[in-house]
């Protein structure tokens, strides 16, 4: 080969190969990090993503901070009648920032002008489920929040649309990520905590049966906290048989929670029944183990339940301590107080 046609040849290769960086470099430049392999990246690592609102890699783009602000540190809005107009648009945005603003006005209204904002609850409370369920972990944290502040504001209020809300919360209160799962259970708290247990267990009763084993767990620790906000005539009301019934299936559930729970709810049981029996022992003849109508506790459960049931029941509370029972509390606790879901 002539010194000619060797030159042009390396003049060739070397234009060639930088034609091949400059595609490279480009390349690099146009397609977006997603998960975090690209080497590029880290020149870039300060640049804002092309896709500002997407979920990469299962992670979130953190471009701009949310303030979860408590319910103690929210102040009224400055023109509630503006707010209100837009909030439904709001609450629906394809904006999540604007999404989170609208369910912070929601939990403002609700504080400061509830009487207001219950005109709207009927088209909020699904909004406010959509925005649960968003895979957007802000948006999520924001809505749980706003779930816990109107059940304190409306109470028995929020019975009718409650439905759609408990499997998400019992969800959210069983996931890994812990800042939601905490927002979850302060929700699922204060739900107990501000509806009547007599309109609340009915509608929880039916979780406790789900395929879904967390579903169950939560369901089954709400539960037990509930009941023993009834007071007498209430467990009367939803049927002390029916009751015990519930413990009985629970402890034999897959999951620690639901046991742990049933338990709970079983030793509330024998602690009602007990006070209940010696409650007509005294009205019969002041003896309290005199009268030939009283029952005792392992009579009841083996006439209500199957061998294996009362059994189960019967080892767990013979065991157990029952100085932590409380049996009758039929008033909303205080603010503060806490019921732990």
């Amino acid at each position: 080969m002539s010194a000619s046609a060797l030159k042009d040849l390396n003049i060739s290769q070397s234009a060639d190969l930088e034609k091949g960086k400059d595609n490279s470099v480009k390349s690099c430049i146009a397609k977006p990090v997603v998960n975090g392999n690209n080497k590029c990246a880290n020149k870039e690592g300060n640049a804002p993503s092309a896709f500002p609102d997407a979920v990469t890699n299962g992670n979130e783009a953190a471009n701009v901070d949310v303030e979860y602000i408590d319910s103690e540190n929210l102040v009224d809005l400055p023109d509630v009648d503006a707010t209100l107009s837009t909030l439904i648009k709001r609450l629906d945005s394809k904006d999540w920032v604007m999404t989170c603003e609208a369910l912070n006005n929601v939990r403002q209204l609700s504080i400061y002008h509830k009487e207001k904002l219950q005109e709207l609850l009927e088209p909020l409370v699904p909004l406010v489920v959509k925005s649960v369920k968003n895979p957007r972990s802000a948006v999520c944290k924001t809505a749980l929040m706003t779930c816990a502040d109107i059940f304190k504001a409306y109470g028995d209020l929020m019975v009718e649309s409650i439905d759609p809300l408990l499997v998400q919360l019992f969800l959210k209160a069983s996931q890994d990520k812990r800042f939601v799962c905490e927002a979850a259970e302060a929700a699922l708290i204060s739900m107990t905590s501000w509806i009547s247990p007599s309109l609340l267990l009915p509608r929880m009763q039916p979780y406790l049966k789900n395929r879904n084993p967390r579903i169950r767990a939560k369901a089954s620790v709400c539960f037990s906290k509930s009941v023993p906000r009834l007071d007498t005539e209430g467990i009367k009301e939803f049927g002390m048989v029916k009751l015990i019934q519930i413990a009985a299936t629970q402890l034999s559930d897959q999951l620690p929670e639901s046991r742990e729970a049933a338990r709970n709810l079983a030793l509330e049981l024998q602690l009602f029944y007990e006070k209940s029996q010696a409650s007509t022992s005294g009205e019969n003849g002041g003896e309290l183990s005199a009268s030939p109508d009283t029952e005792s506790w392992e009579a009841f459960c083996q006439s209500k339940l199957s061998a294996l049931s009362a059994q189960a029941i019967l080892r767990v509370t013979s065991t157990a301590p029952k100085e932590g029972a409380t049996v009758g509390v039929t008033s909303a606790p205080k603010e503060g107080a806490t019921v732990g879901c």
